[in-house]
């Protein structure tokens, strides 16, 4: 238990600290924002909207951020759609589908905006009824709708991967054959 769990309203000026071993190399933490090799996730969102994802190279573990040489590692940043509470847990509804990548759940952040509320445990359900539902996060409890969550994923991550079946015909196939799928073309970062 982190400092900042146990007095969350040192989040105004103190961000939670992040286990290295499961973001990107370089990143950093404020109380708003995370980092990953100079690209602010909260700019990113600014640019190509949500889900997006950045990828750059994984950390050799056990190095305290040294990045490898030949794997890589991306972060998943969606929105908040929807917030309940069921039996004292928060359940989370997001725009983002995780369930064709790695996502590293328990490292899910909040960005954007500090939190003071103390954190809790979350069930996060994707946009389509056709994705798979994620257990174990902790997510401040003043969670709202609109706001940013940012999750750590193993290894790479396409954007197409983590778009709303419901909202791509393209996608409703679960296969990986890609030939197909130009009759679709999916929207891609303006920047």
């Amino acid at each position: 238990m982190t400092l900042t769990h146990i007095l969350p309203s040192l989040r105004r000026t103190l961000p939670d600290p992040l286990d290295r071993d499961s973001w990107p190399e370089f990143t950093t933490t404020s109380p708003t924002d995370i980092t990953i090799a100079g690209l602010s996730l909260v700019t990113l969102v600014g640019w190509c909207g949500t889900p997006c994802v950045h990828t750059a190279a994984a950390v050799v573990p056990g190095t305290n951020g040294r990045p490898s040489e030949s794997k890589l590692a991306s972060v998943v940043v969606t929105r908040v759609t929807s917030v309940s509470f069921e039996n004292d847990q928060l359940i989370v509804w997001v725009d983002a589908e995780l369930d064709r990548c790695d996502a590293i759940c328990s490292q899910a952040r909040l960005i954007g905006r500090a939190s003071t509320a103390h954190a809790t445990s979350a069930t996060l359900f994707p946009a389509s009824p056709h994705a798979t539902v994620h257990r174990a996060l902790e997510l401040p409890v003043d969670l709202m709708e609109g706001d940013l969550i940012a999750i750590p994923c193993r290894g790479v991550t396409l954007l197409r991967e983590v778009q709303n079946r419901a909202i791509h015909p393209e996608r409703l196939s679960d296969d990986r054959v890609e030939h197909e799928r130009d009759q679709f073309p999916l929207p891609t970062c303006g920047r």
